[in-house]
């Protein structure tokens, strides 16, 4: 889990951590400061409203609470949200007979494509109502399944490349061919490029074509096709981040500490900079665990006021994915990260049989 911007908190006893978790769970619940009176009457701390209130003071000093200056009640700081993460909360697993349904609903999706990635966000949003989210699971080097032409008119083609790792490319190619080509003579162009380059990389794919005759009608417009194939895989592997699917973003808007803001735009806008997901995606692969970024401890001031749960899924050295739920920072860490942590085990599982 991230630890970005931790200050050095002394150890709190049982009853500061039971009302410090009372605090955050009913501000989770209500979106309203929360005061010693409330926390009695729901919570059965078995104090008084003055210990209460002491105790309250003392966590507000150690920076885990904050209080606006317009209410008695409390407040969690990112700091507070911080300390239950690790110390205090238990993580919530997803009820079995919720765990089969996703099993299906994956289990119905068409093999290694995008379902599986809009699916998981899906998931993930309606069942923690904050935005879920997931990026395919990137490898180093792509590797070509399979490429289909068809011809658009007599000099002009449009490619589909399809890749082991799911993604599909389309580009329309110029076949800068004196005579004319027609579909037949395409559909042998894409049988020799799928002879030849069947799981090969763009370095592997550059070396094959090179190989090919100029004075060969089928080879030469194969190695013409090929050229813009490398430079599709090429164009590729350079991203840090090829896609982000998203859904359950209503979630987070329909969040009261969004109303008559822009904040919501900016997190948006912030998200859609390949290089902070990027960045984010590499800290989190890295990491190899629920990765929790909350409010502050985002590198990016547009996302101080928003929270992520992460967690990697693929292959290390082969291709590693995200899959994480964004909300407010009052969010549900609990469920938050038990929802996250079943879907990127299942996502694992489907990668393992992708590459098997």
């Amino acid at each position: 889990m991230a630890r970005r911007n931790r200050r050095p908190l002394g150890p709190l006893d049982l009853r500061s951590q039971a009302i410090l978790r009372a605090v955050i769970e009913e501000y989770v619940t209500t979106a309203q400061p929360v005061g010693s009176q409330a926390l009695v009457e729901r919570y059965g701390l078995g104090v008084s409203s003055a210990t209460v209130r002491s105790i309250l003071a003392e966590l507000e000093t150690a920076g885990l609470l904050t209080h606006p200056h317009t209410s008695a009640g409390r407040m969690p700081t990112d700091a507070g949200y911080r300390f239950y993460v690790e110390s205090i909360v238990d993580t919530v697993p997803l009820p079995a007979v919720e765990q089969l349904m996703i099993r299906h609903q994956f289990g119905q999706v068409e093999f290694a494509s995008e379902h599986w990635f809009r699916l998981a966000a899906t998931t993930l949003a309606g069942l923690t109502r904050s935005a879920g989210l997931a990026t395919p699971a990137k490898p180093r080097a792509a590797h070509i399944r399979r490429v289909d032409l068809v011809a658009v008119n007599e000099r002009m083609a449009s490619l589909i490349l399809v890749l082991r790792e799911g993604g599909i490319k389309q580009a329309v190619v110029n076949l800068d061919e004196a005579e004319p080509i027609d579909q037949p003579t395409l559909n042998r162009v894409a049988g020799l490029l799928n002879e030849r380059l069947t799981d090969a990389t763009g370095s592997r794919a550059a070396t094959i074509l090179a190989r090919l005759a100029e004075d060969d009608p089928v080879e030469r417009v194969a190695r013409r096709v090929g050229e813009r194939i490398v430079r599709i895989l090429n164009e590729y592997d350079a991203a840090s981040v090829e896609e982000v699917f998203s859904d359950g973003l209503l979630n987070v808007m329909e969040a009261p500490e969004f109303a008559h803001s822009d904040k919501l735009r900016q997190v948006f806008t912030a998200l859609e900079n390949r290089a902070y997901l990027g960045e984010l995606v590499g800290s989190v692969a890295g990491s190899g665990t629920i990765h929790i970024l909350i409010g502050a401890e985002n590198p990016r001031a547009e996302m101080h006021d928003v929270s992520l749960v992460l967690a990697p899924y693929g292959r290390a050295g082969q291709a590693i994915g995200v899959v994480g739920v964004l909300g407010p920072t009052r969010m549900s860490y609990s469920q938050a990260i038990g929802t996250v942590r079943f879907v990127s085990g299942l996502m694992n599982e489907l990668v393992d049989h992708l590459y098997a």
